[in-house]
């Protein structure tokens, strides 16, 4: 039941559909999908295939035994032949219309031995006729079991195994005789139906629901075929390191060991076969039960056959080998036929023999009494089977294990027991075929003469030893089945790619629909093999899938089942063929064969289809012409059975034996026919009939695409062969690297796995045309390989051609030749034969031609699809797609043509300049252009007696000096490689010369041409080449400039910064540019910008440091090759500074970190440098001695005004000279004690002072010492009383900030960075626009740059990008866009701006966090705020101008006339204040807020405490006593609370009971963090005491301060822990509005 497919192409002429009833068709058939049927009996030559005519063209065709199935375009199926599940006999010329699928859009139909089934766009499943073994998958209608399902019905695939339980999408199908199996469409198998063929974990049959066949569970089945009894599936091979996964040596020997067991011992041996089965699988019971008896005398059993549905055809195993034939007993056995309802007979099966060493019967008497008890059997039986039938009837088998679907006392007994539940059923001639006496006897005598007295080790060992009239299986095969499932090339959305028998696209594996099919496939079998038909070498049935291991490297591609034989093909068209040989239907003389064997085949034929029938086979095979041919081996002519003396009434019809004088096909042989059908695309065979479809060659589309598919496939079995002779022989040849050399060995593996690869893309390549061919309904040029993967094609045609071009020139198949005469020895004349170009001089093969040969398939490429196109209107999707494939093959032969030229050209160079100075120019990949030997060309300016070669290469530019060329000597040359040769005319003529400027990276240089033709020549040669090495095509560039602007690779020679150095990345005329990489030998490295040949913008370095084994690296700016603008250096000391450079030092703004590997304390420095020193205001943090220094410096010395902290509370300000603090100074401690005095040394008091006591005593006089050691004092003591102007005095002395730097010197270096990032001099003038220009540049800049950006970030930065309105005056109307602008630009570092506030809060933080946080700093901390809104402001009104002064007014806009007058009249016009504060405070004080927080805390730390101790006091108060404390009114006291929902009454001894939501809501600001959040709280506070106040109240009510402030004080006091933080903050508030005098909160 072999399924073939067709395709009707939309480009050519469409036949009208509709859907008129077969009688009325129309006479004139279509182009497309022509099918011819035929039977395979009777004389080659007397065959006349039938002609079906039909309106529309054939997609599929289906045959089963007696029975056919055709799908038609439009989805809509017909049947034809004996439907007798409708009592129906159709003839092939009317074939009945199946009108339950119209509509269905059937995409594939498959036949079994009398059931149907049908497959749908949405992979459901139809089945319908014979289901008496449950192969249709219906389940039980009413209690009673459907013998005959009529008409289509669907069939459930459900996966049982997922929760919930899903549909199963199926794509193809496959049936037998009694079994069904389906392709998923995730390449799973599943099975139903009867018998071991099912390949179900299962012993209860029949299996009415589909299961899915665990043991192929995740493996890729690609496709499956059914025979009768046996099952066939082409799976795709796992990887290597996953290939173990099913290990069937232990049931191999298992089996094996019972089979000699039975067969080798000369006593009967007894085996109980009802538990187990060959394989060792234990079967239930009560599939046992009455077969058990019958079968545990296992000796060998002659099997019925017929249409039986419980039994398997088969063949004797040949095990009758005992020498003594009296000891031997036979014991027979038969069942009572089946009587039919309606008296009419039913068809009986025979009874089988087997030896028992119990029987006292001799084995003539047993051979009587079969022949006695068939006989009877033969009277009773009517003639109910038609004439053919030769397979029918089963032979003897070892498939003891295989269960049917209705169980018999043995297996050549009838197929239904007297009690089965279809006993009543009407007589069905198809459900079993009578068994002819004379078959019988005419097998047991030929058996008993050939075996008798013979001893054998093995079944294997029988038919190796027999002669070839005693060696052949006289058993006569069953019905044949033979259906091969459709293509497993399809689409993994839907089943339309579905092709259908035997011409499966087996290796397709297809994950989206265009990938090229895969070679390394495996062929699994199991079910019945009595006739070797599972290739395993023996006679077992496996019951399980089974790999045969003999065609696991075959590249097998499709995958055919007769009845009792198995074909395979492969993608070098060869067939393998096993099972049943009894009419030569395996192809070969071997017969049977029990492996696989390949089919004798004449030269010239390559086969790419197959299907297997009955007892013949069907090849489609390519010829000497385009159109396919067909190949025929198996039965030629109707069998004659030989004349029964006890049987003469028994009609012809019903004999089912041959006779001796048949005549078989056993080569396949050609059907002269076939030439009359056109072109065929496939094949087909059910039963005795075999089908075929075929094309009309219109417009010569058909013949061109079998032109490109026989083309290829010839192709891809030269190269198997070149392969297999002499690629895989020199490879592996151990002398091949000694005899080749050290370079040339490479080269050659190269070129072999070049091949190689090459090889495997032709052999998917014709696979998938073979597919394209068959596919019937996906036949579509656009999805043709060549086009679809024509990048891939492309790429390893060039690669193939490099490997060979290489070994050429490296003169590698000089060596070779002589390596492969001595290797292949006799094969030398097979590859002669393989050889396409004439033999060299010495008679042997041209082996540089022979590997340039597969080049010559492109123009084949070229040619075919030039045909295609031309059937094709130039507008149609279909012309353009091959017009451009045509044109890209014929770009790339003409391309690789040039390469050959080039390559032979390079090796008769070099073989013409040999010599061993020469070699060390000689590349595998460097081809000669051109060279000037000739004096073509010299240098300018050189000397008359010099001598000047120029050779141009592929990648460089040779310029030998002294050379002699015709004597192959030189004395020195310079190598200029091409990426970085820039070529341009000289066009200045007043010289006369016709010259050529070359420049290099390190050199210039003018060459001379003698002629303007030898310039132009040069010229063009130059260009090309350099285009070419760059990655262009090379055809370009003529005589003009090539690209000035390039990205290569070159390496340093001459003295300077660059030596040595490898630098990668862009060039601009000879000069580095650009983005690149430069590596020096010592280890240093940039990656960055370059221009003009040096570093140049942002740029990484490492510089290794020798000393301390680890580098230095940087990350920033450059310019003109040194250090300069804002980075970050990374010292291998652990030192790392953070800041400006210039001209490669430090200077500006900068913060150094000194790490524990520093030569001094671990340290922090922030603030001014010049040239590389601390230089200005700076703070220096010393974390080891628990100082921080905040003043002036000069030359790394700490020199001017200063303010110095230290971790224990002192507070250090004076005047500092060379690093140490003199003068006047003042020292505050801890206790507020303090000291106004002369310093002399670093902390060194000698002289003058005042000293303040915390009390208020001062004491005056001459001090000396040092303040943390002790202080030596002469002077007066004096306790202040009253008012005394002196006091006053004093004060002033001991007030802090008199000697702090000025805050508006402080971080001047910061914002005179953001002046420069604007672009402004350091005057800090500039033109506004360009400094927006700036800031769009830089914004963009970073966004390019930085990979690692969110969505929101890349959305600001995008903003940001565009340039404000900034010239217009400032309006309440855009004032607010300006506000947005400055919040984005807060956030986005990289923002002039935002690098600003950065910085700023990097600087605060750095000076009052820490050590810093002194509480003496707090007057100072808030001033220095002020300064930064100050500067700050100064840049925003430069950034828009046409904002108004700090304190100015912002107007509204401007309106018409009509509305001012109106708004005169009405009111007066608005304006706006605006501060810097109001605008700048909310950018910056949320950053700054936490050190200044922090000082005020420690400011207030004293009322800070006795605050908090009048809280403690106050909350031990009850709520109504401290209620009435506060003042609160009465009508706000709470009279209840609430308690888990129960209301409680408050009395005068409760706590804590009032207004609790509201004390809750104020206890959370302590989780808050920035003002505006503990604000929300507060009013959050104020709202929730609203809401339990107006419980108490009538109506609306309005708060008033006098009763608002006491209940919010009593919230306050409750709150308890928070309190202190919330009049911290009020505090902190206060003060910083108090500072900043106009900021509006």
């Amino acid at each position: 039941m072999t399924v073939v497919s067709a395709q009707i192409s939309a480009t050519f002429k469409r036949v009208q559909t509709g859907s008129c009833p077969a009688e009325k068709w129309a006479p004139t058939p279509p182009e497309r999908g022509l099918l011819h049927i035929w039977q395979c009996v009777g004389p080659t030559a007397q065959l006349h295939p039938e002609r079906v005519l039909l309106p529309r063209p054939v997609l599929q065709a289906a045959l089963g035994e007696h029975h056919g199935l055709l799908l038609t375009q439009g989805g809509i199926v017909y049947s034809f032949g004996e439907l007798f599940w409708r009592d129906q006999r159709v003839p092939l010329s009317a074939p009945v219309l199946e009108v339950n699928l119209l509509g269905k859009m059937v995409v594939s139909v498959a036949a079994g031995g009398f059931h149907c089934g049908a497959l749908t766009e949405q992979g459901a499943v139809y089945m319908w006729g014979e289901n008496t073994a449950g192969q249709c998958g219906l389940t039980e209608r009413g209690g009673t079991t459907s013998i005959a399902v009529s008409e289509p019905c669907p069939v459930s695939v459900v996966d049982n195994e997922v929760i919930p339980p899903a549909a199963v999408r199926v794509v193809d199908l496959a049936l037998g005789r009694e079994h069904s199996l389906a392709l998923s469409a995730q390449s799973e198998l599943w099975a139903w139906g009867s018998g071991c063929q099912l390949g179900l974990v299962t012993s209860t049959f029949p299996v009415w629901r589909p299961q899915k066949v665990e043991h192929l569970a995740g493996r890729h089945v690609m496709q499956v075929a059914c025979g009768a009894y046996h099952s066939l599936a082409l799976v795709l091979s796992l990887p290597p390191q996953n290939s173990n996964t099913h290990n069937p040596s232990e049931n191999m020997e298992w089996g094996q060991s019972l089979q000699y067991s039975v067969t080798e011992r000369e006593d009967s041996f007894t085996v109980d076969g009802g538990h187990y089965c060959p394989l060792g699988v234990e079967l239930t019971e009560d599939t046992t039960d009455e077969t058990s008896p019958r079968r545990r005398a296992l000796g060998w059993r002659l099997h019925s056959g017929g249409r039986s549905r419980g039994c398997s055809p088969g063949s004797a195993t040949g095990s009758l080998s005992e020498e003594n034939t009296k000891e031997k007993n036979v014991l027979v056995g038969h069942t009572d036929p089946l009587t039919q309802t309606d008296g009419g007979p039913r068809s009986h099966l025979l009874s089988g023999w087997r030896s028992n060493k119990k029987s006292s019967l001799t084995h003539e008497v047993e051979f009587q009494n079969l022949l006695q008890k068939l006989s009877s059997h033969s009277l009773e039986m009517q003639p109910t089977s038609g004439p053919g039938d030769a397979d029918s009837l089963s032979s003897y088998t070892s498939d003891e294990s295989c269960v049917s679907s209705t169980p018999s006392t043995d297996l050549l007994s009838s197929s239904y027991k007297e009690d089965s539940p279809i006993k009543s059923q009407t007589n069905r001639p198809y459900s079993s075929s009578p068994v002819c006496l004379e078959d019988i006897g005419f097998y047991l005598e030929t058996q008993i003469q050939t075996l008798q007295g013979k001893k054998s080790s093995s079944l294997s060992n029988i038919r190796q030893k027999g002669k070839a009239a005693g060696s052949r299986r006289c058993s006569l095969p069953g019905t044949p089945t033979g259906h091969t499932s459709g293509s497993p090339w399809r689409q993994q959305s839907g089943a339309r790619r579905l092709s259908s028998g035997g011409h499966s696209q087996a290796a397709a594996t297809e994950e989206d629909g265009h990938r090229l099919p895969f070679l390394n496939t495996e062929v699994w079998s199991w079910g019945r093999g009595s006739e070797g038909q599972l290739g395993h070498g023996d006679q077992l049935a496996r019951l399980q899938p089974l790999c045969i291991k003999t065609l696991t490297a075959e590249e097998v591609i499709q995958v055919a089942a007769g009845s009792h034989h198995s074909l395979a093909l492969t993608a070098h068209c060869q067939v393998y063929s096993w099972g049943s040989n009894m009419c030569g239907q395996l192809g070969h003389v071997n017969s049977p064969a029990m492996v696989p064997q390949q089919a004798k085949l004449s030269d010239g034929l390559r086969v790419w289809g197959v299907s297997a029938g009955q007892s013949h086979s069907v090849l489609v095979a390519d010829g000497d012409c385009v159109q396919p041919v067909l190949l025929y081996c198996g039965q030629q002519q109707e069998l004659v059975s030989v004349p029964s003396k006890k049987s003469p009434h028994i009609p012809r019809s019903s004999q089912r034996s041959p006779s001796r004088a048949e005549s078989y096909a056993v080569r396949p042989t050609l059907l002269p026919f076939c030439m009359e059908m056109g072109y065929i695309s496939s094949v087909c065979s059910g039963g005795q009939t075999c089908g075929v479809l075929a094309d009309q060659n219109v417009m010569g589309f058909i013949s061109a695409l079998h032109e490109l598919a026989s083309r290829e496939r010839q192709f891809y079995c030269w190269m198997n062969s070149v392969r297999r002779l002499l690629v895989s022989p020199l490879r592996n040849r151990e002398k091949v690297c000694p005899s080749l050399g050290e370079p040339c060995s490479h080269l050659f593996f190269s070129l072999c796995e070049s091949f190689v690869r090459l090889s495997t893309l032709i052999g998917r390549h014709s696979t998938s045309l073979t597919y394209f061919l068959q596919n019937a309904q996906g036949r579509d040029v656009t999805s043709l390989p060549l086009l679809t993967h024509i990048v891939h094609f492309m790429d390893i045609y060039k690669d193939y051609c490099s490997s060979v071009g290489d070994f050429q020139v490296m003169n590698g198949f000089q060596s070779l030749q002589k390596l492969s005469l001595e290797c292949l020895g006799s094969q030398q004349i097979i590859l002669s034969q393989l050889s396409v170009s004439d033999l060299s001089v010495s008679g042997d093969v041209d082996l540089v031609s022979l590997f340039y040969w597969p080049l010559q398939q492109l123009h084949h490429y070229n040619r075919v699809l030039l045909k295609l196109e031309t059937c094709f209107d130039v507008l149609t999707t279909e012309y353009q797609s091959l017009h451009q494939g045509c044109t890209q093959y014929e770009s790339l032969s003409l391309s690789l043509l040039r390469k050959k030229k080039e390559a032979e050209a390079t090796f008769f160079f070099w073989k013409t300049h040999s010599g061993k100075i020469t070699e060390v120019l000689r590349l595998p990949q460097r081809r000669v252009i051109c060279e000037s030997s000739s004096r073509s060309l010299t240098l300018q300016n050189a000397g008359r007696f010099s001598n000047h070669w120029f050779i141009l290469f592929n990648d460089a530019l040779v310029h030998t000096q002294g050379a002699i060329p015709s004597q192959n000597f030189f004395s020195t040359h310079h190598v200029y490689p091409l990426t970085c040769l820039w070529v341009k005319p000289v066009t200045d003529d007043s010289s006369g010369l016709y010259a050529i400027r070359v420049t290099c990276p390190e050199e210039s240089f003018t060459v001379v041409a003698s002629t303007p033709q030898e310039k132009n020549k040069w010229l063009r040669f130059l260009n090309q080449a350099v285009d070419q090495e760059l990655g262009g095509g090379g055809q370009r560039s003529s005589s003009g400039l090539t690209a000035v602007s390039r990205t290569a690779s070159y390496v340093f020679t001459a003295e300077g910064r660059f030596k040595d150095a490898q630098y990668t990345g862009g060039w601009l005329a000879g000069r580095v540019h650009g983005r690149g990489t430069m590596k020096w030998p010592d280890g240093r490295t940039y990656r960055g910008n370059f221009k003009n040949g040096l570093e140049d913008g942002y740029g990484e370095c490492i510089i290794p440091n020798k000393v301390l084994n680890r580098p230095d690296s940087y990350q920033g700016h450059w310019r003109n090759g040194k250090i300069q603008g804002f980075g970050k250096y990374k010292y291998a000391s652990g030192e790392v500074y953070e800041g400006c450079f210039a001209d490669g030092q430090r200077h500006g703004y900068g913060m150094l970190s000194s790490g524990k590997l520093a030569k001094n304390s671990p340290s922090v420095f922030v603030g001014h440098w010049v040239h590389d020193k601390k230089t200005g205001y700076g703070v220096y943090d010393d974390i080891s001695r628990g100082e921080k220094y905040m003043g002036q410096w000069l030359d790394e010395q700490r020199h001017g005004n200063a303010v110095v902290v230290t971790q224990y509370g002192v507070y250090y300000e004076g005047t500092f000279r060379d690093n140490k603090m003199s003068g006047p100074g003042l020292v505050v401690s801890e206790d507020d004690t303090a000291l106004h005095g002369e310093f002399s040394d670093d902390w060194i008091i000698n002289g003058k002072g005042v000293l303040a006591l915390s009390n208020g005593d001062y004491l005056e006089g001459l001090f000396s010492g040092e303040w943390t050691t002790g202080l030596k004092v002469v002077g007066t003591y004096t306790k202040p009383v009253g008012e005394d102007p002196e006091i006053r005095d004093r004060n002033i002395l001991l007030r802090l900030g008199q000697y702090r730097v000025p805050t508006d010197q402080k971080w001047v270096c910061v914002f005179d960075e953001c002046w420069t990032r604007l672009g402004c001099d350091a005057t800090r003038s500039g033109d506004g626009s360009t400094a927006w220009e700036n800031i769009a540049v830089t914004i963009s800049t970073a966004r390019r740059h930085s990979s690692d950006l969110s969505r929101s970030q890349i959305k600001v930065l995008e903003c940001l990008e565009f340039i404000p309105q900034h010239a217009n005056p400032v309006t309440t109307a855009n004032y607010d866009n300006i506000r947005r602008y400055l919040t984005k630009a807060r956030h986005t570092p990289v923002h002039p701006l935002g690098w600003l506030v950065e910085t700023l809060v990097t600087v605060y933080r750095m000076t009052y966090v820490g050590v810093g946080s002194n509480r003496r700093l707090l007057r100072q901390a808030v001033q220095e705020v002020q300064a930064y809104l100050t500067q700050f402001y100064s840049i925003i009104r430069f950034l828009f101008p046409g904002l108004p002064e700090d304190g100015g007014v912002i107007p509204d806009p401007p309106s018409s006339p009509s509305k001012c007058r109106h708004d005169s009249n009405t009111s007066q016009q608005s304006v706006m204040v605006l501060s810097c504060s109001s605008l700048l405070l909310p950018l910056v004080l949320p950053r700054l807020y936490p050190p200044l927080f922090t000082l005020y805390c420690l400011q207030e730390e004293q009322l800070e405490a006795q605050y908090w101790d009048r809280i403690i006091r106050l909350n031990k108060q009850p709520d109504q006593s401290l209620l009435h404390f506060l003042g609160v009114q009465e009508k706000f006291w709470p009279v209840w609370m609430s308690i888990l929902g129960e209301k409680k009454q408050i009395v005068s001894s409760s706590k804590d009971a009032c207004f609790v939501s509201a004390v809750e809501t104020l206890q959370q600001i302590s989780t808050t963090f920035t003002p505006s959040d503990k604000l929300i709280v507060i009013q959050k506070t104020f709202e929730e005491l609203t809401q339990e106040v107006k419980p108490m109240l009538d109506g609306d009510f309005l708060w008033c301060m006098d009763d608002l402030l006491p209940l919010f004080l009593y919230v306050v006091l409750r709150a308890r822990r928070v309190v202190s933080h919330t009049h911290t903050h009020t505090h902190t508030h206060t003060h910083t509005h108090t500072r900043s005098q106009k900021m509006e909160w």
